[in-house]
């Protein structure tokens, strides 16, 4: 299983299944060539199963990216240490978020340049996922910490322009084949919610 879309407690679970087969297929096909035959067959599963969860090919998308973006905040989360130093939380984080988006470059292709060719749809799921990675760094950002140091709050909209900084730095980094290089977008990201923040 990826690490990319592993929130479901139930990893046998036909929801599940078909995350895992969409993720496959889109990895070998891409997203246009991939096709819902294509899907259930890497998950298993019937037809029938498919159209019980999912809308159709644009709902498991969006289901995926979800799912995908639900674990790389959960791997930022994990690797904040409660009591350091917010700098040094902000670089251990951002190594693990961009070694996770790493992971598996093709998929990342579809999950950040795909999901906006859905249109609204598309567009809502990543203002979705991009409020909950403010709302993440605004959290750890002016935690306690920063509060007992008399700093002023980082604002929401200045953390918008850091995730929307960093979420451009990514796409790039798609565009130009170097995904599975994201690591090294840890320092300028790094760089960037210091200066801001």
């Amino acid at each position: 299983m990826n690490q990319q879309y592993r929130n479901d407690n139930n990893a046998g679970a036909p929801r599940h299944r078909l995350l895992e087969g969409m993720a496959s297929a889109v990895a070998a096909k891409g997203y246009a060539d991939t096709t819902i035959a294509d899907i259930v067959r890497e998950a298993s599963v019937s037809r029938r199963t498919f159209y019980e969860h999912f809308s159709g090919k644009p709902d498991c998308l969006i289901a995926l990216y979800e799912a995908a973006s639900i674990n790389a905040l959960q791997v930022l989360r994990d690797a904040i240490v409660p009591g350091r130093d917010w700098h040094e939380q902000v670089e251990q984080a951002m190594g693990a978020y961009f070694g996770c988006l790493s992971q598996n470059p093709a998929l990342m292709r579809t999950l950040f340049v795909e999901i906006l060719g859905l249109g609204a749809p598309g567009l809502a799921a990543r203002r979705r996922v991009n409020q909950q990675l403010v709302a993440f760094m605004l959290q750890v950002v002016n935690g306690d910490c920063a509060r007992a140091k008399g700093r002023p709050p980082l604002a929401e909209e200045m953390a918008i322009a850091v995730v929307g900084g960093i979420n451009e730095l990514v796409l790039r980094a798609i565009e130009q084949g170097r995904a599975a290089s994201l690591p090294e977008l840890t320092g300028p990201a790094v760089q960037l919610v210091r200066a801001v923040a």
